[in-house]
């Protein structure tokens, strides 16, 4: 199988080295309905790849194939080089795949700690080592330079939006998590919320985390991802370097699968406004 660069395929190693991720022919259907068809695509370590398309593009199917979720009908999964079979959540975290979802999966009724650690507690002769579990999930938001949080022993429930993805993503981090996929980040936050959650990813990317954002924001893409891959219709259109692309280009291949002058992949679908898809 070939690996072009640009529209029409996914980027391979090249000088980039080898992926941590990468996928090849991946498919996906649903009885009758295919959610995903073919799709070739490199995520580079350290790099922070938007996942971006319309509604119904394949978007969530593609993450969740990835999180162990849902078992790809067709295609290949290979982490470092090597094909793998993810065929559960548990299995992706120990490759070093976290998932962090829009309902972002925390409980309000614990603190940061213990949302933190939930379900990888640390013990002590039996006991919980609450010491060490505190001082580690202030050592982990210190690492990702989460300055608004007053205490760790803050219920989730009175954090704000910007906060709760930290906590979030300070759970995933704290499980040395390689990659880091997160689905519409900065969706119902504030101006300044969305700013603190926009260096929360370059903080990963910076850390040598690979990062996976899904994203409707063309303006959050473009301000923080180094890659852009766009799936139309459960196929992937176009990927590459951030550099290659301009709103205008993503939004045509977002709409389009195609930009101005290139041959249709697919019928056209709705438009867009305001600089979100």
């Amino acid at each position: 199988m070939s690996l072009a660069t640009g529209q029409g395929g996914a980027v391979g190693p090249g000088a980039e080295g080898q992926p941590l991720l990468s996928l090849r022919g991946l498919s996906k259907n649903f009885g009758p309905v295919q959610a995903l068809s073919d799709v070739d695509l490199d995520i580079p370590p350290g790099q922070i790849t938007a996942l971006v398309g319309d509604n119904g593009a394949g978007k969530s199917t593609l993450i969740k194939s990835i999180a162990g979720i849902w078992a790809p009908s067709a295609g290949q999964i290979s982490w470092e080089g090597r094909p793998v079979s993810i065929r559960t959540p548990k299995e992706a975290d120990h490759l070093g795949i976290a998932t962090v979802y829009q309902d972002l999966a925390l409980c309000d009724n614990l603190d940061i700690v213990q949302n933190i650690f939930l379900g990888h507690e640390a013990l002590s002769h039996r006991l919980l080592d609450e010491t060490r579990m505190e001082l580690t999930a202030k050592k982990t938001l210190a690492d990702l330079s989460v300055t608004t949080v007053s205490s760790v022993r803050q219920p989730v429930g009175s954090l704000s939006g910007g906060q709760r993805q930290s906590v979030a993503v300070a759970r995933a981090v704290m499980r040395d998590a390689r990659l880091v996929i997160m689905d519409e980040p900065t969706a119902a936050l504030g101006v300044s919320q969305t700013g603190q959650v926009l260096e929360l990813i370059r903080t990963l990317g910076q850390r040598g985390i690979a990062v996976i954002v899904i994203s409707h924001n063309l303006n959050d893409v473009f301000s923080v991802a180094d890659r852009l891959a766009v799936l139309y219709l459960g196929r992937m259109v176009s990927s590459g370097p951030i550099a290659d692309y301009d709103p205008q280009r993503a939004v045509e291949l977002i709409t389009t699968g195609r930009v101005s002058g290139d041959q249709p992949t697919a019928p056209e679908s709705g438009a867009v406004a305001d600089g979100r898809v």
